[in-house]
């Protein structure tokens, strides 16, 4: 199991467990409450490492209290893949009772579905074991796309032409399985845009997971359908390239996202991000598309949409298929 003290967080790099506290509040680095955005509209999260935070049931709970009631996270195959599969369901009663003891008896908690997959760090760890691992995660009910998948030259944890042969393989299982893919990309966008189109872009649907780059860069992925998530740095003072980008995506492509716990956004920077903190970012994003009142509500109730209808469909046409299942079982390859 992955936790916090391994994330690349602000926090979490201080090596001290951070102080908890047991309510609904947002807080600042200096630990100061800070106001939530009052967005009248419900918000998802596409995209949690729920995993690697120090207490997944407040971070559900905190989220119900303020309208973040969907939320996908992450599993990795490489890193103990059935640590979430066997604890979401626990995690999911602990945020009933702690709702129930903040008074929000009517507060339902977040509804979670799961994607999974190789993220690029760890492609020289996918094996014929590891594809096998996959594909019975991708065979759940529960989970709704693969991901993250894709290319990571900022850190090349793994060689490159591995990573590339990974994407290619979990794109060839993506199609196989008919889900959607959720898109790990950084300083290998053109990589990235040249392995989508020769292996197809994946029919069930391709998000470009927290994309934080220029409309120029973003463009080429918006020609070939794809959908774009915007976190924590949509919001940061040095993000205008970000912003321009996301004035440019079609409504019908945004979705909302934090990748916690890494990115916490402005005005809690700095500390380690839940998914709750997804509506700073959608409250920024409104702001970013220059829309109020009833508009905001209809971009807002739009994006939730759009995260619903992309991961929140039904897969049982391949995952109830046995046979289909134990074919890609049979003919896992892996690639180390």
């Amino acid at each position: 199991m992955r936790t916090t003290a391994a994330a690349t967080s602000d926090v979490a790099n201080k090596g001290e467990k951070p102080k908890v506290f047991w309510d609904a509040h947002f807080r600042d680095s200096k630990e100061r409450i800070v106001a939530a955005p009052q967005l009248n509209a419900p918000v998802a999260d596409t995209h949690a490492h729920l995993d690697m935070l120090h207490h997944p049931a407040l971070a559900l709970a905190r989220s119900s209290a303020h309208g973040v009631d969907f939320i996908v996270t992450v599993v990795d195959p490489t890193e103990d893949p059935q640590y979430t599969y066997q604890n979401f369901p626990a995690w999911e009663h602990k945020a009933r009772e702690i709702l129930d003891a903040w008074n929000m008896h009517v507060v339902p908690t977040p509804h979670l579905r799961v994607i999974t997959g190789c993220h690029p760090h760890n492609a020289n760890k996918f094996t014929r074991e590891i594809e096998q691992l996959l594909i019975k995660a991708a065979s759940r009910s529960v989970t709704a796309g693969i991901g993250e998948i894709g290319l990571d030259y900022h850190y090349d944890l793994s060689p490159r032409l591995v990573q590339q042969d990974v994407f290619r393989r979990q794109l060839f299982l993506a199609n196989e399985m008919m889900l959607p893919v959720a898109l790990h990309l950084r300083e290998a966008h053109d990589d990235g845009l040249r392995i989508l189109k020769e292996e197809g872009m994946p029919l069930a649907g391709t998000l470009l997971h927290c994309f934080n780059l220029d409309f120029e860069t973003l463009e080429p992925f918006l020609s070939l359908g794809c959908h774009v998530a915007y976190g924590g740095p949509l919001t940061f003072k040095k993000s205008e390239d970000v912003r321009e980008s996301a004035r440019q995506t079609p409504i019908e492509r945004l979705v909302t996202e934090t990748d916690a716990p890494f990115m916490a956004p402005d005005p809690i920077r700095g500390t380690i991000c839940g998914p709750e903190d997804t509506v700073f970012t959608a409250a920024r994003l409104v702001e970013v598309r220059g829309v109020e009142g009833r508009e905001a509500v209809r971009l807002l109730t739009c994006i939730y949409e759009n995260a619903r209808n992309f991961f929140d469909r039904d897969t049982s046409s391949w995952q109830d298929n046995e046979r289909a299942v134990q074919t890609l079982l049979a003919n896992a390859k892996g690639v180390a």
